[in-house]
């Protein structure tokens, strides 16, 4: 597999749609520019839609992968190595703040485990059965998993794409549940943009200390040396830095740019797998939106080099895809108001008085000439 392949595969929005949208834009009764983002976001939604007329969002979609990184190990978490099992437990019992804001939103929940380090019989069978490996490897000092596990990886990520897709899901969200993948994920961010590790090291979702980040720093360290060398290829660099949950998140958003669909990135996670398909696939970021700012400064290199600009700043840093489902309902209020606002009538927009004009003006011409060949006749 060659993830660069992706680049002939996928296009971006229809332009000229988009156009079209823009210019339907000016027609409304609210003034263009009064809604702000809301303008953007509904032009945005046309040109994926291929439809001037914005349809709703009416089937979208929480997908979560999950996984377990070894180099949670090293006491770089907020959590215990090999726990992300209970996130996924406790999101499917309705007890995390993904799950409750699902509920109050009904919007389904898909959980894919990638790599979990926990006996499968702990979880409902939909989600063990996608699993490649138990666990990633500790990244600071060997590879998260080998090349075909990162391509198995990666071809779970598109069937899940394309079964959503398939399914009629029409916008999805994406997170993850993982301990351990923030490091991985700053790993990654800090190769593809050749920064050093202190810059992108963050805290997490649950947050550490002054002597786990110090940890973290260090993790991240080791593991880009470890990543530089393979900076060439992608699949390399996920099979060497990244994890068995960060490979299928980087298929699922190739391919679903490929189908047309579009996703809202959640935090550094779901940054970080953009960013390698990016890498790979240079219009694949026009299908994403980025739904929030997380906090983590490895998130803000990602999205900075994407050209993603986060539609919410509201301090969540819970991570899970909370994020990103705060900014649904912004993005189909979007929607609504492209497809549901009036166009002025004609006489609001000053083509009647332009007409009007004219005609008066056709009027005077006329008597005008009629005159002059009255008075001409009269002469003779």
């Amino acid at each position: 597999m060659n993830l660069d392949d992706f680049s002939d595969l996928i296009e971006r929005p229809d332009g000229g749609v988009r156009r079209d949208a823009e210019e339907r834009r000016e027609r409304l009764i609210v003034p263009p520019g009064a809604l702000g983002r809301l303008d953007e976001l509904g032009e945005w939604l046309s040109a994926a839609q291929q439809a001037v007329l914005v349809k709703p969002i009416e089937q979208p979609r929480v997908v979560l992968f999950a996984g377990d990184h070894g180099v949670a190990e090293l006491g770089v978490s907020g959590r215990a190595a090999g726990t992300a099992h209970e996130l996924v437990r406790a999101t499917l019992d309705g007890a995390t703040p993904l799950a409750v804001l699902a509920r109050r939103f009904s919007v389904p929940v898909r959980i894919v485990d990638a790599g979990l380090d926990c006996d499968p019989e702990l979880l409902p069978e939909s989600v063990a059965r996608h699993r490649v490996r138990r666990g990633s490897g500790r990244i600071d000092v060997e590879d998260a998993m080998t090349a075909e596990e990162a391509e198995q990886a990666v071809r779970l990520g598109i069937a899940i794409a394309d079964e959503e897709a398939d399914s009629g899901t029409d916008l999805v969200v994406l997170g993850d549940l993982s301990v351990g993948g923030t490091t991985a994920a700053s790993t990654l961010i800090a190769a593809l943009c050749g920064t050093d590790a202190s810059v992108v090291t963050g805290r997490g979702g649950a947050g550490i200390d002054d002597l786990a980040w110090m940890r973290k720093c260090a993790a991240i360290r080791d593991a880009l040396r470890r990543a530089r060398p393979v900076l060439g290829d992608q699949l390399e660099l996920l099979a060497t830095v990244g994890g068995a949950d960060l490979a299928a998140m980087t298929g699922f958003l190739l391919q679903c740019a490929v189908r047309r669909l579009p996703v809202i990135l959640d935090g550094v996670v779901s940054s970080a797998c953009a960013l390698v398909a990016q890498r790979a696939a240079f219009r694949a970021p026009d299908w994403w939106l980025a739904g929030q700012v997380s906090g983590e400064p490895a998130q803000t290199k990602a999205l900075d080099r994407m050209a993603l600009n986060p539609l919410l700043d509201q301090g969540v840093i819970v991570g899970e895809g909370s994020g990103a489902l705060l900014a649904l309902p912004l993005v189909q209020a979007a929607a609504a108001l492209a497809a549901e606002l009036p166009e002025r009538a004609p006489s609001d927009t000053g083509e009647d008085v332009e007409k009007d004009g004219e005609k008066d003006g056709e009027k005077d011409g006329d008597e005008a000439g009629t005159t002059g060949a009255n008075g001409g006749s009269a002469d003779d």
